[in-house]
């Protein structure tokens, strides 16, 4: 599906707009502020150095609204992962220092569709913890999001 660029760059900019205007919010499970920067930004149009298509950059920035409200009103984290991950460029003996990379998991049903969206924060060091990303938690089909199975009872 093509995308019309004007319609991307607008967009775009839109989530630029929104994004940066949070310079941090403060969330009550943490007891601190988590930092929205450019690494996090660059992480909705990015992934493993490769661009995402406009397609899903356009779906991570429709969601940036409803990840900045689960930041400020999430009390748990649904998921952690902690991993020892090379950061920055390689030394000049081709080495790379590792750090230790944290990353959470909020999920909430929020929205005027109550939609179950994932919001990802994450730590490198002893940095700040910042915004990382936003997705669904699930697919839609037919235009609704599966919320749950059939037999809930049963899992």
């Amino acid at each position: 599906m093509e995308i019309d660029s004007t319609y991307f760059n607008n967009r775009k900019e839109k989530a630029r707009s929104t994004f940066f205007a949070q310079k941090s919010i403060y969330n009550s499970y943490f007891k601190c502020h988590i930092i929205f920067n450019s690494d996090g930004f660059h992480h909705l149009q990015f992934s493993s150095r490769t661009e995402r298509t406009k397609q899903e950059q356009l779906y991570k920035f429709s969601l940036l609204s409803l990840g900045i409200e689960i930041i400020k009103k999430s009390g748990t984290i649904q998921e952690y992962r902690k991993i020892l991950s090379p950061v920055g460029k390689k030394n000049q003996n081709g080495e790379t220092a590792m750090k230790y990379i944290e990353y959470w998991g909020m999920v909430a049903i929020i929205g005027e569709k109550q939609i179950k969206v994932r919001t990802i924060l994450r730590r490198v060091g002893t940095g700040n913890i910042t915004f990382w990303s936003i997705m669904l938690d699930g697919k839609i089909k037919n235009g609704y999001q599966k919320q749950f199975s059939e037999g809930i009872e049963d899992e």
